[in-house]
């Protein structure tokens, strides 16, 4: 579903200086695959992620969404930033049809997509509700729900969890795993955390410091669906060591 081969990206400062972000990334993610991104901050993971959804021009080598060069975004690949960015005048409902709104599509006929979608991530009952009358946790619901219903197959997450207190995490992880199981999208999501990637993934790949490389890629075996219970198993703790090993953590 998605490839990179040899992927690198300059930029180039006011100063005059050029800084390589990426160099030579390649990686692969299967259609229906949950894979995670970890490195250390500055290593070029929200780079990748921003290029993958057409944000970020003029870099080298080649990156393909099924099989198609990437020119710039695409209805195809959605994204789920760390700030939820809701418009803070409109409601949960009208939130979530805003991109049906921009794209011009029949509204009448999301809408209900829409009610299902508020459903599916936990806020039924919340539909008239403005940002400011939400917790955290309940904006990145409304936020998902939000690049869903553009009927993306890929959904990308740059750190969407990573301004939430650590129970609210836990509780958006669980549901995140049950709406990606639910809806049997491609998902990459850019993380921090170690014990969020690997609860959520198939596969997690490590990155070097800048300039940002995949120095492992870890298949994670353990059966789905998974209970936060898991992360305290040592088969848990066996892959959570492996990449702050990779790391250099420990």
């Amino acid at each position: 579903m998605i490839i990179t081969e040899s992927l690198s990206k300059t930029y180039h400062t006011k100063a005059g200086e050029t800084v390589l972000a990426l160099d030579q990334v390649s990686m692969e993610v299967d259609e229906g695959g949950f894979v995670s991104i970890v490195g250390p901050s500055g290593c070029g993971k929200t780079t990748m992620l921003r290029i993958l959804a057409g944000l970020i021009p003029d870099y080298a080598g080649r990156v393909e969404v099924e099989g198609t060069p990437i020119t710039g975004p695409s209805r195809e690949v959605a994204v789920v930033f760390q700030d939820a960015n809701l418009l803070p005048w409109r409601n949960v409902l009208d939130n979530v049809m805003l991109p049906i709104e921009i794209r011009r599509l029949n509204k009448a006929k999301y809408r209900k997509m829409a009610a299902d979608l508020i459903d599916m991530v936990g806020l039924s009952g919340f539909e008239t509700k403005l940002p400011a009358e939400l917790s955290g946790g309940m904006r990145q619901r409304v936020s998902i729900a939000r690049a869903l219903i553009q009927e993306p197959k890929i959904l990308l997450l740059d750190e969407p969890f990573g301004a939430l207190d650590a129970m609210t995490r836990d509780v958006m992880n669980l549901e995140l795993s049950r709406i990606a199981a639910a809806t049997g999208k491609t998902v990459l999501l850019i993380t921090h955390s170690i014990t969020e990637a690997v609860f959520l993934s198939d596969r997690v790949l490590v990155m070097s410091p800048r300039p940002g490389r995949v120095t492992q890629s870890i298949d994670i075996e353990l059966e789905r669906p998974r209970s936060i219970d898991i992360v305290s198993t040592p088969e848990f703790g066996s892959y959570t060591a492996a990449i702050r090993k990779v790391l250099d953590y420990v």
